[in-house]
């Protein structure tokens, strides 16, 4: 099989994962107890007005029509109204995604950097109090709860010390000062990055177990092999042999963080209750009380499909990272 029908053959079926996923939450959905008008007349509409908005939306058709409506309105990036907010779900997600990805990407990009090279470290120097007290450290970080590590975290550095503030993206008085302004305008504020300090040190300190032990045990395993005692033997300097070390044993490190990227998803749910941050996760909590089910299936759909694009894009690593991995019969055709 060639590289080229292998990529095809892995974007088809990722690409049939989200269509059975996005039919799965269709199913579930509809399955759930109670009904669409008893949900908006509790939220204050009259019966007629609850009758046209289920009318509009296709709520009193058969299942099978509500299902291919359902599946073109996704195909053409509608994902219906919020009953909350009366306005389309997906300009109420889309920024929230965008809130979300800046607080994961750069955090679990930091926590694989920073942990590669402790790994490295106590790797290459093991069986002292160095790597003992390392693997104490990140173990201890990891075995602590997300949100109670971001309760401490806040304690500390917001109630105790006074450094940084306790939760949000922003004050109230500078998110209405810039409301006018640029996306990207609050990137550039000393104030946003105070806010981003303590839920950026939270996911990096959880996460941070991971990279560090794997790099650790590659790093061990990497040391004993024939062509680092060669270039020992070339009398390579220090530098250049720790370069080529880490080249080396980095692969289990570099495959495994779209996987934390893509998993991280599950805990940004309380991080971003813990720190008011007006990402998906908090999206999903405050949608779920208010039962607003589109939104509620829409974020499901969100996250599912963040998973299964992580899971795709380390399947693609693998045979472009390490040339021993090799297609099934690549070579031989």
């Amino acid at each position: 099989m060639s590289r080229l029908r292998y990529f095809a053959r892995r974007t088809a079926i990722t690409a049939v994962l989200i269509f059975m996923v996005a039919s799965a939450l269709f199913v579930f959905f509809r399955l759930m107890p109670g009904d669409y008008s008893a949900l908006l007349i509790q939220q204050g509409m009259t019966p007629d007005q609850a009758a046209k908005l289920e009318a509009k939306w296709g709520l009193n058709a058969p299942l099978h029509e509500q299902y291919f409506k359902y599946v073109v309105n996704l195909l053409t990036a509608d994902a219906g109204q919020s009953f909350r907010h009366g306005s389309p779900v997906w300009e109420l997600v889309r920024p929230r995604i965008i809130n979300s990805a800046i607080l994961v990407f750069p955090a679990i990009t930091a926590t694989y950097i920073i942990g590669s090279v402790i790994g490295t470290i106590i790797g290459r120097y093991r069986g002292g109090f160095l790597e003992k007290s390392s693997i104490i450290t990140v173990s201890m970080f990891h075995s602590i709860p997300d949100f109670f590590l971001g309760i401490l975290l806040i304690a500390a550095f917001s109630s105790t010390l006074g450094i940084f503030p306790t939760s949000g993206m922003l004050s109230t008085q500078t998110s209405i000062m810039i409301q006018d302004q640029p996306f990207w305008h609050r990137f550039l504020l000393k104030e946003f990055w105070m806010h981003y300090a303590l839920p950026f040190a939270t996911i990096t300190l959880y996460f941070m177990q991971y990279p560090a032990l794997i790099m650790r045990n590659s790093v061990v395993e990497v040391s004993d092999q024939e062509f680092l005692h060669y270039h020992r033997l070339k009398g390579l300097p220090r530098g250049k042999l720790l370069r080529k070390l880490m080249r080396h044993a980095s692969l289990p490190v570099i495959t495994l963080y779209p996987i934390s990227l893509a998993t991280s998803i599950s805990g940004l749910v309380l991080i971003e209750i813990v720190f008011n941050w007006p990402g998906i996760g908090r999206l999903l909590v405050d949608s779920v009380l208010a039962r607003d089910f589109p939104v509620i299936q829409f974020v499901f759909l969100v996250a599912a499909v963040w998973v299964i694009l992580g899971n795709f894009v380390v399947d693609l690593l693998y045979g472009v990272i390490d040339p021993r991995v090799s297609v099934a019969g690549d070579g031989n055709e």
